[in-house]
């Protein structure tokens, strides 16, 4: 047996991007081909998430911009194979990448969650307070501006005072 190919139901994720010549709705129909193609080599999709248009970080194929979708199903290692063959070849798909993952549990699911979860609250309250620094700052400047003015009536006031000295 190959060390590349396993035999038996192992669970994959593949993250695919579609190029930015079709719309949104067209970038759909090709997620459908996508699980189309996964589906008809006996496969079984258990999750699937499409995450929109996002900049590249270089461009590929002259796109800058492109559709990235995430599909996690499971199938025979025999039959990865033909699908990354029909990747490979098909003009909808201008990236992908296919990994092997392994199954987590409800318990490890809920573990993730709950970490995801105290990240957000983290970066929430990292951005509350850079709000309220920016407010703060904003105060303050608005302060130093009252203080400018003031400061100008009262010289105003001295000079024209006739009795300077």
């Amino acid at each position: 047996m190959s060390k590349t190919k396993s035999s038996g139901q192992n669970h994959y994720e593949i993250l695919f991007i579609i190029p930015n010549k079709f719309t949104e709705g067209e970038a759909d129909s090709v997620v459908v081909k996508v699980k189309k193609i996964i589906t008809e080599e006996g496969g079984n999709i258990t999750f699937s998430e499409f995450w929109g248009k996002k900049q590249l970080a270089y461009p590929i194929k002259q796109n800058s911009y492109g559709y990235y979708s995430l599909l996690e199903f499971d199938l025979d290692g025999e039959k990865l194979a033909k699908i990354n063959r029909v990747l490979r070849m098909s003009n909808d798909v201008i990236r992908f990448e296919i990994v092997r993952k392994k199954v987590k549990t409800a318990e490890q699911l809920e573990k993730a969650k709950k970490i995801s979860e105290k990240i957000a609250v983290k970066n929430m309250a990292k951005e509350q307070k850079a709000e309220e620094k920016e407010t703060l700052k904003q105060v303050q400047g608005k302060e130093k501006k009252l203080d400018l003015k003031d400061l100008d009536e009262k010289l105003d006031d001295i000079l024209n005072t006739k009795d300077l000295l």
